[in-house]
Order: structure tokens, then C-alpha cells, then sequence
């Protein structure tokens, strides 16, 4: 059973935001309990400070502890003034969180994880429709079993590997990491994003929902739905499946924009949150179904410098590919976290292999400070971003150019015919 409610036109009040988590954290539930609580980063639109607020009003003075944790994934870690920063909290407030840590997943140091159990091979197989084949490890941050509750608080956005963000993926691969995280990451990349972004039952949904039942610590899910850092449309409570398919049927009224046909040229402008191409690339993921055939999507990012902190050398070894690549030999890169080929693939897109030689479907190209030669060097288009003016990609679209601004969480994919 969950709590909570919401619509695509109306915005919740902290009144009620707090009201839903108050039912969905009862004192019952969490007096002199150990709460962690797991949270985005700087990476996701929502209204955090709000529900930071809300969570401690509820629990701040019953429970023994109540700690927040960065869900990372493989994100870079967090600077503590970011973090509070992000969580709304200014000096002043601090006093109240006398109780709390703010904690990054350091996926990043050995140590963090513990292998929680396994997934055969012939499950893998039975969950990604046939797809994989292999005994994968699960791996957690092993800090969660230093609590009695663990409490999800994300938004719910398409996602290109899960098909929704949000429930079970605030621990797989949020806090998780390991042979797991790429296994999966890889199978996203199989079914490709076009067959996965915006389609809510998904074979890496089920496989991450099945790494759950691994999880011994209480769960309870608090699903948001949003369309600014301000503006919470919906928020639903309760058990991690039934909060999150809630907030995943809302996000696909919310998050997805259907347009009458595909146009050659897309030009979407990456917001400053994603501030390398790893986080950036979720601006192809969007774009990518509105874009036509033989057209070409420009990722205007200005404020860009660098492919990724973490996997960046990865990706300049391997460039930029569709999945057909490495499937047509999967022996080539066999130093590469399966996660980042993943990656690579999303960023391309989709295409074929034609006798040898990769034909993607779309041109994709960077307008960042990544020079020239980087860019060819991953197998991406360039234009100098300081040589463009977004005025002239505007109001366009009776010419066959689309502007989007603040690319990144709408899904743009084109009508379907009867």
C-alpha cells in the first residue's frame, strides 16, 4: 500500500509533502530507529531542500539516527558544502542536524562494498529475455547494515538503461557497485536506449528489482515526480515497487513530449548540472528518437571541458560506438569496464555494422571545449561552441530544426501512428 498522490498540472506544497512522508514514516516505524536516507546528487532536478525539511520535521528528534547518503553510482564524489548546499541547509540550520552525517557512496575505496550474493547464470538468462548469460556477483555499500531503515528519496525521470529512474536503482547501482553494476549497465546497452528509455518494465528493472530481494534492512520509498528544482508534481510512499510504477506512470505524462516527426537537425543545450560528457550524455538519450535518419543531434555544451573525470581515459581508448561494435568482437577491449562500453553505446546510438564498417544511424556532435582532435579521436562530430549562436536554431521547426532547451529529462520520441 502507498501514500501520496499527484498530477501533471498541479505543484505539492511542503505542507503536504511532509504530510505523505509523516504517513509513510509513522513513529512507530522509526522511534529510536537508524535512518539512511538515499539521495541524488547535483546530477538530478528535484526539490531536495524540501524534503530534507520534511524528513527531519518527521524524524529528526525520534529516530536514534538519521543519516543522508549521495547515491553516486560511479558519479564523482561530493565536497561536503556541496552536498549541504544541495540539501538546502545553510550554517544556521545546521544545528538541527546535530543527529546526522552526509555521507558520498566512496564506490571509489576499497572497502566500501560487500558481496551480498549472487545471481545464476540461468536467472540472468530467464530475467533479460535471453539476452545474458552469466553468474553475477551483487555487491552493496556495506554501511547499510549500520541501519534499521533505509529510506529511497529520488525523482523518477526516463531513464536509458532502466527504462524509469528512481526505486531500486537508489541502491542498484546508487550505492552499489562492482561486477553487477556493469553487468547490468551492459545489458541496457544490448537492448539499446531507443528499446529501453521510457518503457517502464524493462529486463534491467527486473533484474535490479531481483538483486532487492538480497537486501535484509527495511526499505520505504519516497518516489517524487518533477519538472523543476521547485515544482514537485507528485510524490508516492511506501514499498519500493509500488512507490516507484506510481511515480512511473505520473513521469510519463510529466517527462514525455511526442512530436508529429523526426528532424535532421536537433540541437539540444546540456544544462550546467551535467558538467561532463558521462552525465552530459543523457542529452542523446532524450534526443535521440526525435532526431531523423542521416540527421544529426549538436550536444551544445559550453561549459563542458572533459569526456569524464572517473572513465574519461576508458572512453578515449575506446571512443564512441553502437552496440553492434563490440558485439562483433567482443575480445577487442577486454581491460573496459562493461559500464563504460555501455556508456559509449548510448552516447552513439543506434546503427549497424556493414561488412566491417560501422554506419551509426545519427551524426552526434559536441559544441563544448573538448578541441577538435578529442572529438575525432572518440568518433564524435565538433563545432566550436563560441562560433554558434542558439538564436539561429530557434523557432525553426517548419525548417526541420528543433530546439530544446534544458535537454536532458524530457524524453522527446515521436508519435506513433495508429
Amino acid at each position: 500500500m502507498i501514500s501520496g498522490y499527484g498530477t501533471t498540472d498541479s505543484v505539492l506544497t511542503l505542507q503536504e509533502i511532509t504530510k505523505i512522508v509523516a504517513t509513510a514514516l509513522p513513529e512507530e516505524k522509526i522511534r529510536d530507529r537508524r535512518l539512511l536516507v538515499l539521495t541524488p546528487d547535483s546530477t538530478r532536478t528535484c526539490p531536495l531542500p524540501d524534503m530534507v525539511q520534511a524528513l527531519r520535521e518527521v524524524a529528526g528528534t525520534l529516530t536514534a539516527r538519521l543519516d543522508f547518503m549521495i547515491a553516486l553510482g560511479t558519479h564523482t564524489p561530493m565536497a561536503d558544502e556541496k552536498i549541504l548546499a544541495l540539501y538546502g541547509i545553510d550554517e544556521q540550520e545546521k544545528k538541527y542536524f546535530a543527529n546526522t552525517s552526509f555521507l558520498n557512496h566512496r564506490w571509489d575505496l576499497e572497502g566500501t562494498l560487500t558481496r551480498i550474493g549472487w545471481i545464476e547464470a540461468n536467472e540472468i538468462e530467464q530475467l533479460s529475455g535471453g539476452r545474458l548469460r552469466e553468474r553475477v556477483p551483487v555487491d552493496i555499500n556495506r554501511a547499510i547494515f549500520d541501519y534499521d531503515l533505509i529510506v529511497i528519496c529520488g525523482p523518477v525521470f526516463p531513464h536509458e538503461v532502466v527504462g524509469y529512474s528512481g526505486g531500486a536503482k537508489y541502491l542498484f547501482p546508487g550505492i552499489s557497485g562492482g561486477e553487477f553494476l556493469h553487468a547490468f549497465h551492459w545489458l541496457g546497452a544490448v537492448v539499446t536506449c531507443a528499446g529501453t528509455i521510457g518503457i517502464k518494465h524493462t529486463p534491467v528493472r527486473e533484474v535490479i528489482n531481483r538483486a532487492m530481494e538480497l537486501i535484509s534492512t527495511d526499505v520505504v520509498c519516497l518516489s517524487m515526480v518533477v519538472k523543476s528544482s521547485t515544482d514537485l508534481h507528485g510524490l508516492f510512499a511506501g514499498n519500493f515497487k509500488e512507490a516507484w510504477s506510481a511515480a512511473a506512470d505520473l513521469s510519463e505524462q510529466v517527462h514525455v513530449l511526442e512530436k508529429e516527426h523526426a528532424y535532421p537537425t536537433v540541437f539540444g543545450v546540456c544544462p550546467p548540472m551535467y558538467d561532463e560528457i558521462w552525465t552530459g550524455g543523457k542529452v542523446m538519450y532524450k534526443l535521440e528518437q526525435v532526431v531523423a535518419d542521416g540527421g544529426r543531434l549538436i550536444i551544445y555544451a559550453p561549459h563542458i571541458t572533459e569526456v569524464s573525470r572517473t572513465w574519461g581515459e576508458d572512453i578515449e581508448t575506446i571512443g564512441y560506438h553502437i552496440v553492434d561494435y563490440f558485439l562483433e568482437q567482443p575480445g577487442k577491449f577486454p581491460d573496459i569496464p562493461r559500464g563504460v562500453l555501455a556508456h559509449s553505446t548510448h552516447v552513439r546510438g543506434t546503427g549497424v555494422m556493414d561488412n566491417g564498417e560501422e554506419r551509426p544511424r545519427i551524426e552526434v556532435i559536441l559544441a563544448s571545449q573538448i578541441p577538435p582532435e578529442t572529438c575525432a579521436k572518440i568518433n564524435l562530430g565538433y563545432m566550436d561552441p563560441d562560433s554558434i549562436d542558439q538564436e539561429d536554431f530557434k523557432n525553426r521547426e517548419s525548417e526541420g530544426i528543433l530546439f530544446v532547451e534544458k535537454a536532458g529529462e524530457i524524453l522527446h520520441r515521436v508519435k506513433q501512428s495508429l
